[in-house]
């Protein structure tokens, strides 16, 4: 039994920590090598992808803005550098709905990405804030929601909100746990001990009753 229960909590952790990678905000340092459109675009994984764009109708297919970048690849927090790598965003609106960026202005961004287009002798550098994973062989784009400008394209990017949340989180179920306890031995325990007493009492009041009834038909045998 106890194997099971750490079973699941390792099993609910493990999709915790899937779900906030997935839909927490990640910043990247890019440079924007073009910008494409693709018309009737289908997938089989449409829980990886935003709703279509406020004000036109869902359907099958849809129109999906792409955002093409060469991004900075580093480790903790930009002191260690990686390289480059080419990363392909998704560009649309997420509404109000989930994940909850309120995110209206693809047509927007897609305008700006498509002004920062620079090439490697001549690189115009941006911080790309973005969620969701890149998932080459199912066709799955991480999706921009802001394209930010910069001089210094080796400057330290500190996810602050990413921090405070988790802490937050963190305090939260600390909280909550406490109060459980607290909550388990002033309610719970004093209300499982006074059952398993009445219980004991009626096992001992029945055995109690078996044992008259028996005498009593022991007196009927002995006649």
């Amino acid at each position: 039994m106890r194997h099971i229960k750490r079973t699941i909590q390792v099993l609910v952790l493990v999709i915790l920590f899937l779900f906030l990678n997935y839909a927490l905000p990640q910043r990247d340092i890019v440079r924007v090598t073009g910008v494409e459109q693709i018309s009737n675009f289908q997938t089989n994984w449409p829980v990886f992808f935003a709703q279509s764009d406020q004000g036109t109708t869902v359907q099958d297919t849809f129109s999906l803005r792409l955002i093409q970048t060469v991004r900075k690849r580093t480790w903790l927090f930009g002191f260690i550098d990686r390289g480059e790598q080419t990363m392909i965003f998704r560009n649309q609106d997420t509404g109000i709905i989930w994940p909850p960026y309120f995110k209206f202005d693809s047509s927007d961004l897609q305008g700006e990405a498509q002004d920062l287009r620079s090439e490697a002798a001549a690189p115009r550098w941006a911080i790309m804030t973005h969620y969701g994973w890149r998932i080459i062989f199912i066709t799955v784009y991480p999706n921009a929601i802001s394209l930010t400008p910069i001089d210094d394209p080796n400057i330290r990017i500190i996810p602050w909100f990413n921090i405070i949340f988790l802490a937050s989180l963190a305090l939260a179920w600390f909280f909550l746990r406490r109060m459980w306890r607290q909550f388990r031995q002033r309610t719970v325990d004093p209300t499982l001990s006074r059952v398993d007493q009445t219980w004991d009492g009626i096992e001992a009041g029945v055995t109690t009753q078996k044992g008259r009834i028996g005498r009593w038909l022991d007196t009927w045998r002995r006649k």
